[in-house]
């Protein structure tokens, strides 16, 4: 072999090695449920008065706690490379709007008010797609979070209805968010 052989598959190799350490380190990161102790308590309190207040008493909070894990990890501090902050990821501008209706969610760094908005945005998501079922509602209004609510309306336009269906609409979304969907799912302990 020439040395621009040699050259191209060291690069293929490191790039292979690369690809599959980002894959563990996702795998890693998710092989934790949203109930394990791996997880702190810290903010539960907060999960189950917002959930509660703006999806009722009978709504799992612990899926706005793993939308917190996939969006920061519990990570009070994260900030995203494009701005986005706290816990749950809030956008300034996001929260901005969220705070015209809700004055009294102080600051947007603090946990109790950046989880809080976050729960508050999920149920605006979650009411735009009122024909659907509850569960595919949900895992929509996640998609939505994460790839904004504009390019899950263009996907679910391609299918001609008014009630879409998460697996119908799935594969019409970026790959970013099938994974952001599946993360939060795979942290409920639910796979597929």
């Amino acid at each position: 072999m020439n040395q621009h052989t040699n050259m191209w598959l060291d690069r293929t190799l490191l790039l292979l090695v690369s690809l599959f350490l980002c894959i563990t380190t996702v795998f890693a990161i998710t092989a934790h449920p949203v109930h394990s102790d791996k997880w702190t308590d810290e903010y539960d309190r907060h999960f189950r008065k917002y959930s509660k207040r703006y999806f009722g008493p009978l709504f799992d909070w612990h899926w706005f706690k793993a939308q917190a894990i996939a969006e920061s990890n519990l990570n009070e501090n994260a900030v995203s490379h494009v701005g986005a902050i706290g816990l749950m990821q809030i956008m300034p501008d996001t929260f901005k709007e969220i705070n015209n209706k809700n004055p009294h969610f102080a600051e947007v760094n603090k946990p109790r008010w950046n989880i809080a908005a976050g729960i508050y945005y999920d149920q605006l998501l979650y009411r735009k797609f009122p024909n659907t079922p509850e569960q595919d509602r949900l895992y929509l209004a996640l998609a939505s979070y994460n790839a904004g609510y504009g390019r899950i309306l263009n996907a679910s336009r391609k299918l001609n209805t008014d009630a879409p269906l998460w697996n119908e609409v799935r594969p019409y979304l970026p790959g970013e968010t099938r994974g952001y969907v599946a993360r939060i799912k795979k942290l409920m302990g639910i796979t597929g």
